[in-house]
């Protein structure tokens, strides 16, 4: 047994263990855990993660590939969406009712509407941006 290690030590390729899966099958699990697990309004706030994070993205391949005059209407329209993520993220934690205990003083109905006033204070900044 003893020798068996050693050889396992010396040679990476074979030390494959038990719970080696291959990377669809973990990503399947994921998934499946995800969708018994996770609570309706966290799935609606994780889609409108993905959303915000596609914008993101879209607007910055537009602007590497088109161009980005007028330059403000770029930065407004990124940082909305970097921020929109963070104030999404930020009530996802604060949604959630495993972290309970770190927030338990902030009911979810306090976090949404902490999520609402400040969008409304960004898209006033983001327009004011604009010019």
């Amino acid at each position: 047994s003893v020798e068996k290690k050693k050889k396992m030590a010396k040679d990476p390729k074979s030390s494959k263990g038990a719970s080696s899966k291959p990377v669809s099958e973990v990503l399947m699990d994921l998934w499946v855990d995800y969708n018994k697990d996770t609570s309706t309004t966290l799935k609606i706030i994780d889609s409108y993660l993905v959303f915000i994070l596609l914008t993101g993205i879209l607007q910055f391949v537009y602007c590497v590939l088109v161009g980005s005059f007028p330059f403000n209407s770029f930065l407004s329209g990124f940082i909305s969406c970097v921020a929109s993520f963070v104030l999404a993220a930020s009530l996802r934690v604060q949604v959630n009712p495993e972290n309970q205990k770190e927030f338990s003083s902030i009911s979810p109905e306090k976090a949404f509407a902490d999520f609402v006033f400040c969008h409304l204070i960004l898209h006033l900044v983001v327009m004011n941006f604009l010019g």
